[in-house]
């Protein structure tokens, strides 16, 4: 990759280090990304209490979850061009300094509004974080050391949406809902403290850009933004686009997306700098980011599901079953940050998503008969894959582009995952309403009186009412009934079964894909790449 810089403004990035050690560094801005990434996922399972103590429908109860994911993708790809004008450390400690204040905020809510509000708020402090903790990493330690920067990164950004579900529902059982957001409070001021400490600002962002407010750009992207995710979250109960107002709502964020992409290439300081998208393994990265977030997010977003409404777990049980996959993520992060100097990033990415698809490909021979080993054994291949997959993914994206370039480029790759996630979301819950009733009729139109198999079971049924002391009218509709409740569990399992499947293919081929990227030279990237 050719340099167009001069020799004057290329020497400072390559030669700057920062005073204390990196390690601390990495310590400093890991503990408020964990937090942060913990919360996108703590209150999932604390949404029934939530609902219930402030007296609020289940659906507005959502709001809690799509508010936070809305204001942080917003601030995701903002955060570099913010940078830029205040400095990246000042940055982020107001980032730490807000998210924790909105977290106190949301544990004192007295109605639904004020949660929303402080989520809000919470998602504003925290979408910040993920991209400047990532260009921190990359700028405090060498070239040589990137992979393992990019693994301690990775078991903060896989292992936190794992174990939260599991601490949300202990600290909801135990405890109370507030509790979940109340444990941010000593964890933000510790990492504010650490981050004044240890975190220092690089000299080419140490003088403040004085350029013009890209006003139109951030309110596209804003405009974009939060009617697509409006969409993915509420476009499945009103039956997508038979719903007039989602029709609209899609429309105007196509149109949105349209004239920020025009507004950001012709502005000459635009918000989010989208010309990095030339670099070509920055562009085949964000593309599989956004896929390995579709499959990522798709299967921990039904696991879950299916653990308690299938198979009747309670939330702590479906989040101990889930757990496991922190324990794979976080052996194979190690073990990728150390074998990335040596190996092909490429060949790890492809034996990561090997390893992926079988995972689901496993979870989609799902029954109701399963246990829990069943579960926690493609939980930890899933979860092993997942460092295979993000350091090196993340370290081949980013390695080519010039210091200057990673802090936006970060807030476009994290942007891209979550994307990923959220249409991944919508997709799977949309599949598997739409996949049950499919499955629903196809077993149903089995269920008749020529059917020796279903009549006998129908007469087990009420037989067994019978001997419960049910009258013969009523043991024959409670009989119907508990048939009717089998065919529909069973439509789940298909559909379920289904969507995993789908989940597997689709990470393979995500193989293709990353033989696509340019090979990262060892020796020669300090020089030639991260400074040019």
């Amino acid at each position: 990759m050719v340099s167009t810089t001069s020799p004057n403004t290329a020497a400072a990035p390559i030669e700057w280090r920062p005073s204390v050690n990196p390690w601390m560094v990495a310590v400093s801005v890991m503990l408020a990304t964990f937090m942060v990434v913990l919360d996108s996922s703590v209150a999932n399972v604390a949404l029934p209490h939530i609902a219930g103590n402030l007296s609020a429908s289940t659906d507005e109860s959502t709001w809690v979850l799509t508010s936070y994911l809305v204001s942080n993708a917003i601030m995701l790809p903002a955060a570099g061009w913010i940078a830029r004008r205040i400095g990246r450390k000042r940055l982020l400690m107001i980032s730490i300094l807000v998210f924790t204040a909105a977290s106190l905020l949301c544990g004192v809510a007295i109605d639904m509004p004020m949660l929303i509000v402080a989520r809000v708020l919470q998602g504003i402090g925290g979408g910040g974080m993920q991209p400047l903790a990532q260009s921190i990493l990359l700028e405090s330690f060498p070239p040589s050391k990137h992979g393992t920067a990019m693994a301690v990164f990775g078991m903060g950004i896989v292992v936190a949406p794992v174990i939260g579900p599991t601490l949300g529902g202990w600290i909801t059982d135990s405890y109370s809902w507030r509790w979940i957001f109340y444990i941010n409070l000593p964890v933000g001021l510790l990492a504010l403290f650490m981050v004044n400490l240890f975190v220092e600002d690089p000299p080419y962002l140490r003088h403040a850009f004085r350029g013009a407010i890209d006003y139109l750009g951030f309110g596209l992207m804003a405009l974009w933004l939060g009617t697509m995710q409006l969409v993915l979250d509420k476009g499945q109960e009103a039956d997508w686009f038979a719903a007039p107002w989602v029709r609209w709502t899609a429309a105007i964020s196509t149109l949105a997306l349209v004239g920020f992409i025009v507004r950001e290439l012709t502005d000459h300081e635009p918000i989010v700098q989208l010309r990095v998208l030339r670099d070509r393994n920055f562009a085949m990265g964000t593309m599989v980011a956004c896929v390995y977030g579709f499959v990522l997010y798709g299967t921990t977003a039904m696991l879950p599901l299916f653990l308690q409404t299938v198979l009747g777990y309670s939330a702590l049980q479906s989040g101990l079953s889930v757990s496991p996959r922190g324990i794979g993520a976080m052996a194979s992060m190690m073990a990728a940050g150390i074998l990335v100097r040596y190996i092909d990033g490429r060949l790890l990415m492809a034996f990561g998503f090997v390893l992926l698809g079988y995972s689901t490909w496993m979870l989609g021979q799902i029954s109701l008969d399963i246990g829990m080993a069943s579960v926690i054994l493609p939980n930890v291949i899933s979860g092993f894959a997942m460092g295979f997959i993000f350091v090196p993914l993340t370290t081949m994206t980013l390695s080519r582009l010039r210091k200057q370039e990673i802090g936006n480029a970060a807030g476009i790759y994290n942007l891209m995952r979550n994307i990923g996630g959220s249409i991944g979301i919508a997709s799977v819950t949309t599949l598997l309403v739409r996949g049950s009733q499919a499955h629903q009729n196809y077993l149903a139109a089995d269920v008749t009186a020529g059917n020796p198999t279903a009549m006998a079971l129908l007469q087990g049924l009420q037989a067994k009412f019978r001997l419960g002391g049910a009258s013969a009218y009523t043991a024959h509709l409670e009989a119907l009934g508990a048939l009717y409740r089998s065919v529909q569990q069973q439509a789940a399992v298909l559909a379920y079964a289904d969507n995993f499947r789908l989940l597997g293919y689709l990470s393979l081929v995500c193989i293709p894909l990353v033989l696509l990227f340019q090979r990262v030279r060892k020796q020669s990237r300090s020089s030639n790449m991260i400074g040019e």
